[in-house]
Order: structure tokens, then sequence, then C-alpha cells
């Protein structure tokens, strides 16, 4: 089988065509040069300008191979109604340099022990689960 060769997503498919998954991690899909099987088995290698996004389209042939960021574990927070509540929560997720998503009313974190710590320490309600997860970016990296 040959590996086609990917360096930017599609600027315009046919979305009538059978849709096939490309399955990677998160932290690969943040990457400009890795290389991906689809779920048909087709081989693909990524050599990119700029990092794909979960939901892009890659290629099309007989099927349109779209991008798909795989699940991973996360922890859940509520934020309820509460702004001092959920503005401290930002906060402590802050200070201890982890990014996080805003799902609706609910803040996603990787599942990390120090998280765990912290939230069962400050008596925080979370939920461990798995999730696709599409964390803030724009802030301060190390």
């Amino acid at each position: 089988m040959t590996l086609d060769i990917i360096r930017a997503p599609l600027a315009e498919h046919d979305a009538s065509l059978p849709p096939v998954r490309i399955p990677v991690d998160r932290l690969t899909l943040a990457k400009r040069r890795w290389r991906g099987v689809a779920e048909d088995g087709r081989e693909f290698g990524f050599d990119l300008e700029k990092p794909l996004a979960d939901g892009d389209a890659a290629f099309q042939a007989e099927s349109l191979y779209v991008i798909a960021q795989k699940y991973e574990p996360v922890l859940e927070v509520a934020l309820g109604t509460d702004a001092p509540t959920a503005a401290r929560l930002g906060w402590l997720i802050g200070n201890l340099h982890f990014p996080l998503e805003v799902a609706c009313a609910t803040v996603r974190v990787a599942d990390d022990p120090a998280l765990r710590q912290l939230f069962e320490r400050e008596h925080i309600a979370f939920v461990a689960c798995k999730r696709v997860f599409h964390p803030l970016s724009g802030g301060h990296h190390h």
C-alpha cells in the first residue's frame, strides 16, 4: 500500500462522500510531521505548514478522510452559577499551569494526579471520564 502525503487540509471537498476517520491523539495532532492510519487501513504521512484540527478534511478519493481526535481521560467540574467560585477554579487550575477547556457549564482538564489532589483538597466535585479534549489556547506557554 502507498503512503499518501498530506500537506494541508482540503480547501474544498465533496461532503457527499462516505467519511473515514483518521484517529489521532491530541499531542500528535499538535505536530506538523507525523504518520497516521485511517480506519480503513489507508496510510498517511503528514508534512504540514500548520497543524491540523479535529474535524479537518485531509484527503478524498472514493471516501472523505477526516481527522478525528481521540478521546482521552479528563476530569470535569461543573461551573454552577457562582461567578467567584468559577473564577477561583480557573485560578487554581491556572496556578498549576494546566490547560483547560470550558464546555458549556463544565471545566474540563486532563486527568492528572496533581489535579485530582487539588480537587480533593479543595473539596471540588469532579467526574473522571473520557472525552475529546480541546484546551483553550493563546495563553502563556513555557
